[in-house]
């Protein structure tokens, strides 16, 4: 991959003050330290870094419900009393909780998502990462799987009003279910989910057979997996399946769904890859060189999430091999112990349940139903209103309906909490569920 591709990268600073409570896994502070880390590998001087533009009700609604984003915008903790009916039909119990500020969360990770996609339509960027966005489960009336407003459905319906076919990339360790469902019966949008699949596993959508329906109908692509998939099997799936939907289907532009809960040793995650399996898939979609969204996703063991990400923005930019393997010094440097080292191996113990003649079963299988898709015709008229004016994506040119989006300065490299105002702590985050002790124990 050439390293002069142009490269942005949101980050909102606030975003490690964003907490959905004591004992939660999502932990958005995560997302602060990986930046932490690209700030002190010297990755931010290779890009462009914006602070996300907070996207606004209306844009939200392209998708989700006017009811639906009324209930998330109003509702707090103190007053979800009075909810109680919205609480219930929206699913926002367990693990989908009302926390502070939750509203101004999703504006943030969704801002980014979309600013994203608006810089990528106006070819201001090649490759535009968004660590905070990738909550791929919700749906369009409904909270699910610690996700709220799905970001990515939201920036690919942007990308479509310039591009006459998207392709969507999941290579988190749970389905990809809020995409795919949101584009089931559309042939614009080609998405394909490697992921667990099996017994109680959430969410438990995304067997082979889910192919899509109607003008949708093999546009749809599940790869289900069992436990333990390692590096090696990974890749001989990941690599001809993507050749194939790159031959195919001929996507002009790409979003990369990058959930870190497939990663070795994750909390909720049941997979045995490395951070180099893993950041294999950017590497490889990069190479195509069609305009690729780059998003976060899942991943609880923070550590890990922090150093993956890190690296695959170094994968991103082409200077991976400059990043030493020890690492700097940083703010959260007491996370990383006992190693302090950059990269994530497989656990060698870890039992591969994808046996070698099931892995080529399901590669044929897939391959085969692959055959039947062809590149969408020419009936594509574009191009709609942008979300946002590719001036206020880049942070030049504020606008009067939607604040701009700006470039981050240098004082927001210093990561601090808001003070005592912060919905949480640097204490409680720290120490919340064990993370800090299971961490300093633990790869």
């Amino acid at each position: 991959m050439s390293s002069k591709r142009k490269v942005s990268y949101y980050y909102d600073p606030e975003i490690g003050n964003y907490y959905y409570g004591h004992g939660h896994p999502m932990k958005p502070h995560r997302v602060r330290m990986a930046h932490g880390l690209i700030v002190r590998y010297g990755l931010h001087e290779r890009m462009q870094v914006l602070k996300p533009v907070p996207l606004s009700e209306e844009i939200m609604q392209s998708f989700h419900t006017r009811e639906y984003i009324e209930f998330l915008k109003n509702v707090t903790p103190e007053n979800q009393d009075r909810y109680s009916k919205e609480v219930r039909n929206f699913s926002f119990v367990n693990d989908c909780p009302v926390f502070e500020r939750i509203f101004e969360y999703c504006q943030s990770y969704t801002g980014g998502s979309v600013g994203g996609a608006v810089r990528l339509n106006h070819g201001l960027s090649d490759i535009v990462i968004n660590w905070a966005g990738g909550l791929h489960h919700a749906k369009k009336s409904e909270a699910s799987g610690f996700c709220y407003i799905n970001d990515i459905v939201l920036a690919i319906l942007e990308l479509l009003k310039y591009h006459h076919r998207v392709l969507y990339i999941d290579i988190d360790v749970h389905h990809g279910d809020g995409v795919e469902e949101a584009f089931l019966t559309s042939d614009r949008c080609l998405t394909i989910s490697f992921h667990k699949h099996g017994g109680d596993f959430f969410p438990g959508t995304g067997d082979l057979d889910e192919v899509g329906v109607g003008n949708g109908k093999y546009f749809s692509v599940n790869v289900p997996l069992e436990d333990g998939i390692d590096d090696d099997s990974y890749e001989d799936l990941f690599k001809p399946i993507m050749t194939r939907v790159m031959e195919q289907y001929q996507p002009s532009a790409i979003v990369l769904q990058s959930g870190a809960d497939s990663i070795a040793g994750d909390k909720l995650g049941v997979f045995n890859l490395s951070n180099r399996g893993h950041a294999a898939c950017h590497k490889f979609m990069a190479s195509f060189g069609v305009p690729m969204l780059v998003l976060g996703g899942g991943g609880y063991k923070i550590k890990n999430v922090a150093r993956l990400w890190a690296y695959e923005t170094g994968c991103l930019l082409g200077c991976e091999d400059q990043m030493q393997e020890d690492l700097p010094p940083n703010e959260f440097y007491e996370y990383f112990a006992p190693d302090y080292s950059l990269h994530i191996n497989s656990i060698p113990s870890m039992e591969n349940k994808n046996k070698r003649e099931n892995l080529d079963k399901l590669r044929t299988a897939v391959l085969q139903n692959l055959s039947y898709i062809k590149p969408v015709g020419a009936s594509f008229q574009g191009k709609a209103t942008d979300a946002l004016t590719a001036q206020a994506a880049s942070g030049t040119i504020s606008r009067q309906k939607h604040p701009r989006s700006r470039l981050v300065t240098p004082a927001d490299y210093h990561l601090v909490s808001r003070g005592p105002e912060a919905s949480s702590t640097r204490e409680e985050q720290e120490c919340d569920d064990h993370d800090f002790d299971e961490d300093a124990s633990s790869q």
